[in-house]
């Protein structure tokens, strides 16, 4: 069967977790020690259909509560969030090796998507007056659907629960979540403390589960909506589960995110962008910056001042206020991203900086520049998961919008441009992708829709959109028409 985590764009290897299947635990492990954290024990499939029977049950209750209602549990989580953001911070660091200020910023993120849905779910789920043609007057509702499903990536072991989690919340559902399993620790914390913002119980239920269990938990006739975050590999899987028994989804996948400098760019800024851009979360976001497209007016100075800046970095403890990068999530996917840098190199690219595993324990990799990457070589053609920077020369302007768009993928992206005006026009009008940063890198803010197009998926989530991806908006026609 597919393992849909092993796909994944942030578990491109084999699971590192130890996954004993004669024993069914799984092991997480401290990426910047090598050491064992903790030890659970998965549950069988008789148990698991019994978890979407409660969730299920608690749905039926929760759906009846006025929005209003389910707005102020939504913001008591949030408060509950940052009364335990050290807590969160600190095991989630331990689990994937994420700089501890990161984490921190993580968990307020998160409070901050329940402030923002608890004041706008409301009015987003409200319903609508129509006038329609056959009847004296029509109204539009939005009704919850019952259990969702998600299947969610180590990378913002809160972030990425959150935000599909509080989204159908707000939207009346219910909602389970199976965990990648290096961070099966931070998955079961978040349900504390949903739990201590007042949540119901077994409204949101972790699945510690294998992959063949959770396929059926996918085909479980009370689960009527699955959300994936993942690679489009794993998308694929997914979306064929569920599309068997005609399933809605969420897929946001893996990403190429092309960043441009074009002919006047400002060069500090943009390295101080697109180095953001591509070592952020130790370079293992999916809307980190991955290929850097420079034209060839600028591309030499850029270069210099880059590789410079990338040679400045310094990877080491995540708890320690002076690293400006911590390890790599697991040892397995650094041997993954070494591979395609050596594919890369035997196929024409140049290391500029960086490129080599470091001795020493932890998951540590060194930021690294890639330059001569083209077509055909993992660096121009894949997701580089980590810390390593792809470098392609154009023409001018125009050939760097035709390169960014030259791929499979189409999540993010980003503009480096004085001109900002012109440089949101090719953002809007050309640029292929879910989402554009111009003169800047961010991550994900609640108010702004959040996905992708091509082999990055499909749905939305943030800014309202991601309250209504699993709801029946349903016609109700009153009267005879006038």
């Amino acid at each position: 069967m597919p393992d849909p985590e092993t796909f994944s764009n942030v578990n491109q290897a084999k699971p590192i977790a130890m996954k004993d299947p004669l024993m069914s635990t799984i092991t997480t492990v401290n990426p910047a020690t090598g050491k064992n954290l903790d030890t659970y024990e998965e549950i069988d499939r008789a148990a698991a259909m019994a978890k979407v029977e409660a969730c299920h049950e608690a749905f039926a209750k929760w759906k009846l509560k006025p929005a209003e209602d389910r707005a102020e549990v939504i913001k008591s989580i949030g408060q509950s969030l940052r009364d335990h953001k050290e807590e969160l911070a600190q095991l989630m660091t331990a689990e994937v090796g994420k700089l501890i200020k990161d984490s921190r910023d993580e968990v307020e993120l998160c409070a901050a998507i329940c402030d923002y849905t608890a004041n706008c779910g409301p009015a987003e789920l409200a319903s609508e007056p129509r006038n329609p043609s056959n009847a004296g007057r029509g109204i539009v509702t939005y009704s919850p659907i019952g259990v969702v499903y998600g299947i969610q990536p180590w990378n913002f072991p809160a972030y990425q629960v959150i935000r599909y989690a509080i989204a159908n919340l707000m939207a009346g559902n219910g909602v389970l979540l199976k965990h990648a399993a290096n961070c099966t620790g931070s998955g079961l914390k978040i349900a504390e403390i949903f739990e201590a913002g007042g949540l119901p119980e077994n409204l949101f239920t972790v699945m510690v589960i294998s992959h063949d269990v959770s396929d059926e938990v996918i085909q479980h006739d009370k689960v009527r909506g699955v959300t994936l975050t993942g690679s489009d590999k794993a998308g694929k899987h997914i979306a064929e589960q569920a599309g068997k028994v005609l399933k809605p989804t969420v897929l946001e996948l893996g990403s190429n995110d092309a960043y441009l400098v074009l002919e006047d760019a400002d060069l500090d800024v943009a390295v101080e962008v697109c180095s953001q851009a591509r070592l952020y979360n130790n370079g293992q976001t999916c809307i980190n910056g991955k290929r850097f497209i420079v034209t060839e007016k600028v591309y030499d100075a850029f270069l210099e001042k880059f590789v410079e800046h990338f040679k400045g970095v310094k990877t080491g403890d995540p708890t320690a206020d002076d690293s400006d990068m911590g390890p790599m999530a697991r040892s397995d996917l650094r041997d993954t991203l070494q591979e395609q840098v050596d594919e890369s190199v035997k196929n024409g690219a140049k290391i500029e900086c960086g490129g080599a595993i470091p001795d020493g324990e932890g998951a540590f990799y060194p930021a690294t520049i890639l330059t001569g990457v083209q077509k055909g070589q993992p660096a121009y053609d894949d997701e580089l998961f980590g810390p390593v920077a792809s470098v392609i020369r154009a023409k001018d302007d125009d050939d760097a919008i035709r390169l960014a768009n030259d791929s499979r993928y189409g999540l993010g992206g980003g503009i480096i441009s004085k001109n900002e005006e012109r440089a949101v026009e090719l953002a809007a009008t050309h640029f292929d992708t879910g989402m554009v940063f111009v003169n800047v890198y961010g991550v994900a803010d609640p108010s702004m829709p959040f996905g992708g197009v091509k082999n990055s998926g499909h749905g939305r989530e943030h800014g309202g959109f991601g309250m209504r991806e699993f709801v029946n908006a349903k016609s109700i026609f009153i009267g005879q028409p006038e």
